[in-house]
């Protein structure tokens, strides 16, 4: 027989179960309401993990990774003449089995020894009540009677993600724990903050109820109280000693750790019959507001009425797009993938076990890039958070690091420390260009926003010192007024002070790093091939865009700020772009100093041709500087390999090629080489051959970021080298990287290549006995092939980007319909047929792509297009590629493509 599955699917494409999974003690879940103001929790198959509303509010402790090993969510049944039995610890004789879905947790745990089995089902409704809910049913799995005692138990944290360590006990002392005819309420008196403390406006509580309606006898609402001096969540003296809940004194409540211990009376089942149990673990800001929220979930019935509700929110959520190729494991896996960015946009980068190092909120890569999928899947809300964002560009080119949760809110570092990534400037117009290319508004371009303004100066080179929060974070003119320009004068900005901003080798500076932040130790002299190949490719397609966009909008000139005059140099005096040293003096002395503090206000008109020029001078120069300066070759075993140096490190040294007898080389370099569209034909054949020898991993099949460099630290480099090789930055299988390897294969017609790096994600993922993980893409795989990281990481926004346009090929271009699929022959099914449902120009589409004759990419070209039934003609941009006016999508369509 087979190996069973790690996890296996269900009727509806997408939950499933896992019996393997639930004997894994560091595998979670995310639980989750509608955003990112709502309750977020982790829970694993022995109901662990945590649960909190943001950074200052955990109702419970905050859980890393190891803390999953340890109970959180408990529900005791005492039985006198076998002993007691729970949900986390599993008796001598049982079975475990987890069913999950889109967003629920489902736990089965039977305990033969004692004839019962339990269940938790756990979720957190989609109605906006701060509660996270748990159903315990306890069945009756024997032949005769049993009598039970059954305690409900959650221990209580109440406080700040920082109190975990910091002023623990003393936070403690603010307890003002109370018990309810429904359960354990906390309130606190203040939130302790050193530097300022606060009243407390939150209450949290644990409250139960039976099936039949029917609250707790009692509770124990303190550690003291429910653990006793020898005890612990794991074994309450409480509960092993089966001792009865009592009203405690004021003294024995007040500045205690609190439990949400609820003990319930004393049942006997028939043999075949089963009690649940409700209970709510939630969080409000006054005692009554908790009453009103449990009052909705207070019965089986109102329970399942949530439950439903939750549900239907969330596959319709992941059903946007939905993939039917040859294999239904991975179209079933593809819409765990696909809800990624989704939970990214509510939990941030923080709040899961492995994500123990954020405090909340998103940066600024995080939301350029998640916004790629929310265009394909959420598209109507996504204009006015694309203006926003623009608001955190600085008029140096550099941005705010991190996006507040209110709309045009940024903060310039969670850390407060000045950093600025070389790469940040690149992304907001690839995700301008996907909105532009999917909806046809050009006249989001010219939309005015302002600039983000703080102490910060010369991309961090220089500070403000006159600058205060009387002044704001606005840039402001010479009058006094806030400055507002166009967003395609924001994305000048950042590509054309970055053009200027190079290092010794004429290759842009990477400054406190680019994309890959372990990169963090070359500040002084380091520079990024890479990113500046990335955008050298930009600046040639905003030329291309901004004819496109005078083609459709009928207009020869753009506004932008006098000041900008200084970097389209090709209009006024030209600099030598041969000279690193004469481009930095440039910036600094015509355009830094023009425009800080405070820039004119005075605008002028351009002639678009004489922009689209001066902008592909400039990505000519970069890409024939890279070619001429950056190319690595190397003779092995009678074979020469040749590929992309990706960077320059402190002391001005090439990374990469054989260094101390030791390759070194890095999947970035080659990535952003054909993604820009530098690399040629015959250089990207080279590219592959060299990282299937050099970075392939013959064991597990991924690709790694990098060789190992044989160091155990690289100061001048970045803190990544001191990292175990295989691990985070160094040397792993990193998703992200890995996905936007095979979109850039995708983009330049290298479909098979592409397939085989999105096969290897897919594989490593789905080997659930290695990569310990549900569905879904992680950061990264480690050495041994575990998942790390997962569910936030734009590794699935990539991933979800490159499946819709570019695998199956459903895209946009200036608003228009564009069908070019890539998919090889495997992609069909045994009738040779793939579809995909999505988005597009506001109505349901689903294509489907009809292979007769099973052949692969590149040799199969469209023959027919039918919508609805009806042969249409349509504009051949190649043999594998049709172009469909907008117009015609006026209503639902189903598109049958046929492949010959």
């Amino acid at each position: 027989m087979p190996p069973e599955a790690f996890c296996k699917y269900q009727s509806d494409g997408v939950s499933f179960t896992s019996t393997q999974a639930a004997q894994i003690k560091s595998i979670y879940a995310p639980l989750c309401g509608i955003d990112a103001l709502s309750l977020k929790s982790a829970i694993t198959p022995f109901l662990s993990g945590d649960i909190k509303l943001d950074k200052f509010h955990y109702l419970t402790k905050p859980a890393s990774r190891e803390d999953l090993r340890y109970p959180l969510r408990e529900f005791f049944i005492y039985i006198k003449s076998k002993g007691v039995f729970n949900l986390f610890q599993e008796s001598a004789a049982h079975s475990s089995t987890v069913e999950i879905g889109p967003l629920w947790h489902k736990l089965t745990r039977t305990h033969k020894a004692a004839g019962v089995e339990l269940t938790a089902l756990n979720f957190i409704p989609v109605t906006g009540q701060k509660v996270e809910l748990m159903q315990v049913t306890v069945k009756n799995i024997s032949k005769k009677s049993i009598s039970f005692v059954p305690t409900a138990a959650i221990a209580l944290f109440g406080r700040s993600l920082a109190n975990k360590h910091d002023h623990e006990h003393v936070t403690a002392l603010l307890n003002r724990p109370a018990q309810t005819k429904q359960g354990v309420v906390l309130r606190t008196t203040m939130a302790f903050n050193e530097e300022g403390h606060k009243t407390s406006h939150s209450v949290y509580y644990v409250y139960g109820v039976d099936q039949k309606g029917i609250g707790p006898q009692g509770s124990f609402p303190t550690v003291d109280n429910f653990y006793g001096e020898s005890g612990s969540l794991l074994s309450p003296e409480a509960v092993y000693e089966n001792q009865k809940p009592k009203v405690l004194k004021t003294e024995e409540l007040n500045g205690k750790e609190v439990v949400g211990a609820l003990r319930f009376k004393e049942t006997t089942l028939k043999a075949g019959m089963s009690q649940s149990y409700i209970i709510a673990i939630g969080l409000e800001n006054e005692v009554a507001q908790t009453l009103e929220s449990f009052k909705q979930f207070n019965s089986p019935e109102k329970l399942a009425q949530a439950l439903e509700g939750n549900k239907k929110f969330w596959l319709n959520k992941i059903s946007s797009i939905t993939f039917n190729s040859g294999n239904e494991n991975f179209n079933a896996w593809m819409r765990w993938v696909i809800l990624q960015p989704v939970l990214r946009r509510i939990f941030g980068c923080s709040f899961l076990p492995d994500h123990d190092y954020g405090k909340g909120g998103r940066g600024w890569r995080d939301i350029w890039q998640d916004l790629l999928s929310l265009i394909l899947i959420e598209p109507t809300q996504v204009r006015q958070d694309l203006i926003n964002n623009c608001a955190g560009i600085r008029i140096d080119g550099s941005n705010a690091t991190i996006i507040g949760s209110k709309p045009g809110e940024f903060l310039a570092d969670r850390n407060a420390i000045t950093r600025v990534w070389m790469d940040h400037g690149a992304w907001p117009f690839l995700t301008l260009m996907l909105y532009i290319d999917q909806s046809g508004d050009f006249d989001i371009l010219l939309t005015k926003q302002t600039y983000f303004r703080d102490p910060q100066l010369s991309r961090t080179h220089d500070k403000d010192i006159a600058w205060g929060s009387h002044y704001g974070n606005k840039l402001l003119d010479k009058k006094g007024h806030v400055y507002e320009g166009s967003l395609l004068e924001h994305i000048l900005v950042q590509h054309l002070t970055q053009f200027f901003n190079v290092g010794q080798h004429n290759i842009i500076r990477l400054e406190s790093a680019d994309w890959n932040d372990g990169l963090d130790m070359a500040f002084g002299l380091g520079e990024s091939v890479a990113f500046t190949s990335f955008y050298g490719g930009n600046l040639l397609k905003i030329a291309n865009l901004l004819e496109v966009m005078a083609q459709k909008k009928n207009i020869k000139t753009i506004t932008v700020s006098r000041e900008l005059l200084a970097l389209l140099d090709t209009l006024s005096e030209k600099i030598n772009y041969d000279s690193a040293q004469s481009k930095r003096q440039h910036l600094y002395r015509k355009y830094f100093h023009s425009v800080q503090p405070v820039v004119s206000g005075e605008t002028v008109d351009l002639k678009i041709e004489d922009v689209t020029r001066d902008l592909r001078a400039k990505g000519n120069w970069i890409f024939s500087h890279i070619r001429r300066q950056e190319k690595v070759q190397l003779k092995q075993g009678g074979k020469i390999y040749q590929w992309f140096n990706g960077y320059y490190d402190n002391q001005a040294k090439r990374i990469e090629g054989l260094i101390n007898n030791t390759v070194r080389m890095t999947l970035t370099g080659q990535v952003f080489s054909v993604m820009s569209g530098m690399a040629s034909t015959e250089e990207i054949n080279e590219i592959i051959e060299s990282v299937n020898h050099y970075l392939k991993d013959q064991k597990l099949g991924g690709l790694r970021l990098n060789t190992d460099f044989g160091m155990d630290h690289y100061l001048d480099f970045g803190r990544a080298f001191g990292f175990a090789y295989g691990t985070k930055e160094n040397g792993a299988f990193f998703s992200h990287m890995n996905v936007m390897y095979a979109a850039a294969l995708y983009q330049r017609g290298f479909a098979r290549a592409g397939y085989e790096v999105l096969q290897s994600i897919y594989r490593m993922a789905n080997d659930g006995k290695r990569s310990k993980i549900y569905p879904g893409i992680p950061e990264y795989f480690d050495s041994e092939g575990r998942g790390m990281y997962h569910y936030l990481t734009g590794s699935a926004s990539w991933l979800v980007l490159t499946q819709l346009t570019h695998v199956f090929g459903v895209r946009g271009s200036g608003g228009d319909l564009i069908l070019a699929p890539q998919l090889v022959k495997e992609e069909f099914n045994a009738k040779g047929i793939a579809a995909v449902s999505c988005q597009f120009a506001g109505k349901h589409l689903k294509v489907e792509y009809h292979n007769p004759q099973k052949r692969d990419a590149g040799q199969y070209a469209i023959k027919e297009v039918l919508i609805n039934g009806v042969p249409i003609t349509v504009d051949h941009l190649s043999k594998d590629m049709v172009s469909i006016p907008r117009e015609i999508i006026v209503q639902d369509v189903a598109i049958k493509v046929t492949l010959l």
